[in-house]
């Protein structure tokens, strides 16, 4: 610790202080600064999460997508009440009631 406090009280004092101060400031424009600095790099970090946790979203609504599409083309009774329920299709003797909330 002596060897420390004796850099900014011997001979070379200024140029010290100068070095200190220029690395301070040097840490602070990076900081703050603009383009590349550490609260750029922590908010693109958190960018690159949420899409990462969007793109995992995506990837199992289209597995259950998939799943939904097998089940529909391989069962004709499947499909019928798909098509009933959705889009309120009927067959040409019957009569359809909606009722709405």
């Amino acid at each position: 610790m002596n060897k420390i406090k004796e850099l900014f009280t011997g001979p070379h004092r200024s140029f010290f202080i100068f070095t200190a101060g220029a690395v301070l400031i040097f840490f602070l424009i990076w900081f703050i600064g603009p383009g590349n600095t550490i609260p750029h790099w922590i908010k693109t970090e958190r960018e690159i999460n949420r899409q990462e946790k969007q793109m995992k979203q995506y990837e199992e609504d289209i597995e259950a997508m998939k799943d939904r599409y097998r089940t529909l083309n391989s069962n004709r009774d499947s499909l019928e009440k798909f098509a009933r329920e959705e889009f309120h299709f009927s067959a040409p003797d019957e009569d359809v009631y909606l009722l709405e909330r």
